[in-house]
């Protein structure tokens, strides 16, 4: 029964909001099942065209507008995190999303944000949690605490937040939940200045880090460029151009953002991608 609905929602994307709770538990159980069998570090070798896509934040529109996009054209597609709160349609987007996921799963990748981890890190605000009942609570925190951390291809590698305290990068598929290094990738922000660890800032309680924390980690990890989201007071590209914000939600800025390129040419800085509107 749910595989005909995941298989109608792919293709018409408003049904997803007349899912019934059994269905939606069970679309639930299913993609927790697909995303538990990904590493944490999902790792692609370099072919064909990847969008990667910044917050959305209960954008429903911006989603589907990607997956119209660019999804039946032979794009993956790379979700940076962030796909609830701060928007109206919070549960119709993570439900779309998952069964995408589940309907095309070489080809759609959902990495967690912060606002994914509210089963082990609570945060506010949080409107998409707080109008869950427990039960649901629980099964979509189980679901997208399953989500995998990162993504690498080619000179790229693609989180939410900031770059974890790790030697190799695949030791990123040990990263436990709600660790120093799960707060890295997660809740970690950059600052345009000189430095390394730059302490928590005083208001969100968020990791900051600075451009030699940057240059150490993406030297020991052997990546060119990261691409993450997260942080919308941030300039889009800082790092001598290595290090990429995207935001596709209209809950921070007028402009929703993707970055597209193709996976067999050679990335050294972020003018190797194309950013287009959505």
């Amino acid at each position: 029964m749910i595989e005909e609905r995941i298989r109608e929602i792919a293709k018409a994307p408003d049904q997803v909001r007349e899912l019934w709770q059994d269905e939606e538990k069970e679309l639930l159980e299913r993609a927790q099942r697909l995303l538990q069998g990904e590493a944490k570090l999902v790792e692609l070798p370099p072919l064909g065209k990847v969008v990667f896509v910044g917050d959305t934040h209960g954008d429903f529109d911006a989603t589907m507008t990607i997956c119209r996009r660019y999804l039946l054209e032979g794009y993956r597609l790379v979700f940076l995190g962030d796909y609830v709160d701060r928007g109206e349609n919070s549960r119709a987007n993570i439900n779309y999303l998952l069964c995408l996921k589940l309907a095309h799963p070489g080809d759609i990748f959902l990495l967690q944000g912060n606002h994914e981890g509210y089963a082990v890190h609570r945060f506010h605000p949080a409107d998409f949690w707080k109008a869950l009942d427990e039960e649901m609570c629980q099964l979509y925190g189980r679901a997208l605490l399953s989500l995998p951390l990162a993504f690498s291809i080619n000179g790229i590698i693609a989180l939410h937040g900031a770059l974890p305290d790790v030697e190799a990068l695949q030791e990123i598929n040990q990263v436990q939940l709600d660790s120093e290094q799960w707060r890295q990738i997660t809740w970690g922000d950059w600052r345009e200045r000189e430095g390394d660890y730059l302490q928590e800032d005083s208001y969100s309680g968020r990791p900051q880090f600075g451009r030699w924390y940057f240059e150490r980690l993406m030297r020991r990890l052997g990546k060119n460029v990261l691409i993450r989201s997260h942080q919308p007071d941030i300039p889009t590209v800082i790092y001598d151009r290595r290090c990429l914000t995207l935001f596709t939600s209209h809950a921070y800025r007028s402009t929703r953002t993707v970055a597209v390129t193709s996976m067999e040419r050679e990335i050294k800085t972020a003018d190797d991608l194309h950013l287009e509107p959505v």
